[in-house]
């Protein structure tokens, strides 16, 4: 069969607090978390947002220790992974690809042609696929393929996503299951499954399946666990300007408290390991919401990390994509259509909707100029004496 290897997908986080600020500028310098009507907008964007919320994001990772532990619980689920199929026979090497952050997807691929990889397999550690998750990686590997004639020797597979595999069903219903029965009358426990959210543009004019993989994961565990509990689904995490699926996760547990939910399960579920949005952003900031809201029974789902079953799940993944026909990033990387943060439209003279939005963009463009000679301290405002 040649030299195999299997490529994790994932999004990366800083390992200390001073990678904070370039990590944010990578991930808002992707026009997949954050689209906007003109492409040249989204480095100095990225830039003010992430020089704005540098400090308070530091204040977050200082929280949980000081960095994103994402990085050495998915090196330990490469090495799981990588152990589980040696044992099934596959003498296969896992590298690890994150989007935002060290080690780079590119770093990845690097290693990959390094070591004379013939057949590789791509594996997304997001359960679900989003544009915004799996579909920004996909386009980046795709991007890379084509510029790189050298990897056009390696036969690659990709996959999509996961979510209704048996193996991780019952990983998650059994996590589900060791928190419930820490309440003295599990079968009253309210299930709460919060997924990072999208911005609903993604899902009803570009096609992403995202919310709908969601949805169906959701039922999928609730019958694998197979108990009488009443569960909810919200989304948490949300960013910019426009419409996020609802309901949001804030939301949905003030709505729980006000009609008398004492015992809250909460499941993060398009996370396979812990890291901000579990350690700080549930555990502690949903943990004192749900408490001023009356919810006064509070225990949050552990991520799978390297649950057992969850690895060997993976593992027979990777083998079962082995054995079928490739699959080409082409294949599971397009949109039925490109959204923008902002929608285009041709221009109006007059009170119209058009005229509007291009009144919008045309103050998005002077309050971008004005941040910038803010931050920066120069610029025509200074240079006037205005500033």
């Amino acid at each position: 069969m040649g030299r195999t290897g299997v490529l994790l997908l994932n999004l990366g986080g800083p390992d200390q607090l001073e990678d904070v600020r370039p990590f944010l500028f990578n991930l808002f310098s992707d026009p997949e978390i954050i689209r906007l009507p003109f492409p040249w907008l989204q480095k100095p964007l990225a830039w003010i947002i992430a020089t704005s919320r540098a400090k308070k994001s530091q204040e977050n990772y200082r929280q949980i220790g000081g960095g994103s532990p994402l990085r050495r619980i998915t090196e330990a689920q490469a090495q799981a992974i990588q152990a589980s199929l040696r044992q099934k026979g596959h003498d296969a090497s896992v590298y690890i690809g994150m989007r935002y952050w060290h080690p780079f997807t590119e770093e990845a691929i690097a290693r990959i042609k390094r070591d004379q990889i013939e057949k590789l397999v791509i594996l997304p550690l997001y359960p679900q696929f989003s544009i915004s998750t799996s579909g920004s990686s996909f386009r980046l590997l795709e991007k890379l393929w084509q510029e790189d004639p050298a990897l056009n020797q390696v036969e690659y597979t990709t996959v999509a996503s996961w979510y209704n595999r048996p193996g991780y069903l019952q990983a998650m219903a059994q996590l589900i299951a060791q928190e419930l029965d820490k309440f003295p009358n599990p079968d009253q426990v309210h299930i709460f499954f919060s997924a990072h959210g999208v911005p609903v543009s993604y899902v009803e004019e570009a096609g992403d399946p995202y919310q709908k993989e969601i949805e169906e994961c959701t039922a999928l565990i609730m019958q694998t666990l197979n108990r009488p509990n009443a569960h909810t689904l919200a989304y948490q995490s949300r960013v910019g300007p426009v419409e996020w699926l609802k309901p949001y996760t804030e939301d949905a547990l003030a709505e729980l408290g006000s009609q008398g939910v004492q015992d809250l399960a909460i499941v993060p579920i398009s996370f396979v390991s812990e890291h901000i949005e579990t350690l700080q952003e549930i555990d502690i900031e949903y943990r004192e919401l749900a408490e001023e809201s009356g919810i006064h029974h509070f225990q949050r789902v552990p991520a799978l990390d390297t649950h057992p079953g969850f690895i060997e799940d993976l593992a027979d993944l990777v083998v079962e994509a082995l054995e079928a026909p490739p699959i080409a990033l082409s294949q599971v990387t397009q949109m039925k259509k490109m959204v923008k943060m902002y929608p285009q439209e041709r221009w109006e003279w007059g009170m119209t909707t058009a005229a509007e939005v291009w009144n919008g963009r045309i103050a998005m463009l002077g309050f971008i100029a004005l941040m910038i000679e803010l931050l920066s301290g120069r610029g025509p405002l200074h240079f006037v004496g205005l500033l």
